[in-house]
């Protein structure tokens, strides 16, 4: 190991799912080794451009250079702009000598990879998804050392952790916290309560199934949190006897799990994570675009009898009537998933992630490390 404080360089970011579990991870490193410089590479248009520096981190910006997918313009220029990230990340490994680097995926994670493969810096991936990105299926060709959130993830060397996530969640007490959070939401004490939320941006069919069926749900006693998504609101009556609360986006979604009895929501693989860690069940409505991995991502949970699946186009009214609110009445159903769910859930996956990296820093290669260090090229190896 080094005598001087170990320099760890992460690499992700665009979408919460990829920050958050980037930013869970840099706690638990400061936490482990408080004297640890932590130096994140990301975009100038993705959330860690907000979330990082709010965090406290340094936050260094490569340019955001896309996989092209289609043989239009994007592929012609497409070898030019990677050499610019890649020569971008190398300098940024220079400067803060960097002992390892820790990608989680996303624009900046490959040249990253094809960075730290170039120094010679020891790399540490993390896939968040069941069903791996392209930029940790190249890296994961560059290192030994990944990790992943899901038993069913196919990438090569790869260890079971879990996702990193927050503390505020990793070390939630449902029962201790849910009055807070019934007063936080203006929601009714002993009352039966369902969460519905789609993610940061909403799902517009949840958004349209559950104001629909809101007098059923009324009816039948129970309350619902529905979290719309920034800029789409819905519409339901007020009633202060049996609320139905509607907010589209809240930064306190440990409050939001605590005042729950059943969650209806999308499977990202935060969400899923999340709610097992918490051991709240869920109904998981997978987006119905993509490659199928929300799908992947709620598969173990759900064959565990932590939660259910049904897809996009199954959630109506009607099924709100004939499926959730049956579920709901069902105590001794709901108990038993949200101990199954519990079973599934992993609390300790950013300690995990932290030991995995500061084990990888203590073999950097300083034979290549030197030599690369005066090196001001920047060709990709």
């Amino acid at each position: 190991m080094h005598d001087s404080p170990v320099s760890v360089v992460l690499a992700g970011g665009g979408s919460a799912g990829h920050v958050n579990p980037l930013l869970a991870t840099a706690d638990a490193l400061r936490a482990a080794a408080p004297d640890c410089r932590i130096t994140v590479l990301g975009t100038a248009e993705g959330l860690e451009a907000r979330l990082v520096p709010e965090r406290g981190y340094d936050l260094e910006i490569l340019p955001k250079v896309p996989f092209p997918r289609r043989p239009n313009g994007a592929v012609l220029r497409f070898p030019s702009e990677i050499r610019r990230a890649i020569a971008r990340a190398r300098e940024v490994m220079r400067e803060v000598e960097a002992d390892v680097v820790v990608g989680f995926g996303g624009y900046v994670a490959t040249p990253a990879y094809l960075a730290a493969r170039r120094t010679g810096t020891p790399i540490v991936i993390h896939e968040q998804n069941a069903r791996p990105g392209l930029a940790n299926r190249l890296g994961a060709r560059f290192t030994q050392d990944v990790a992943t959130t899901f038993g069913a993830t196919r990438l090569a060397n790869s260890t079971v952790i879990g996702l990193p996530m927050r503390r505020e969640i990793a070390d939630l007490d449902r029962a201790a916290l849910r009055g807070a959070g019934l007063a936080h939401f203006g929601l009714q004490e002993g009352t039966t309560t369902l969460l519905v939320f789609g993610g940061s941006l909403g799902a517009q069919r949840l958004n349209d199934a559950f104001p629909a069926a809101a007098p059923d749900l009324r009816a039948a006693g129970v309350q619902v949190l529905h979290l719309t998504g920034a800029g789409k609101p819905v519409e339901v009556e007020s009633d202060s006897q049996c609320p139905y609360v509607v907010v589209d986006y809240t930064d306190r979604m440990d409050l939001a799990y605590a005042v729950a009895d059943l969650a209806v929501c999308r499977a990202g693989a935060g969400t899923v994570s999340e709610l097992t860690a918490v051991g709240l069940p869920a109904i998981y409505v997978p987006l119905p675009i993509g490659n199928g991995e929300q799908r992947l991502n709620a598969a173990d949970v759900v064959a565990a009898g932590g939660g259910l699946l049904v897809a996009d186009a199954d959630v109506t009214a009607d099924w709100v009537r004939d499926t959730v609110l049956p579920l709901l009445a069902d105590e001794e159903r709901l108990g038993q998933m949200a101990d199954e769910a519990a079973v599934m859930g992993d609390r300790t996956a950013a300690e995990e992630l932290a030991k995995m990296v500061l084990a990888a820093a203590g073999r950097r290669d300083s034979s290549r490390s030197d030599s690369d260090r005066s090196d001001t090229g920047s060709s990709p190896a």
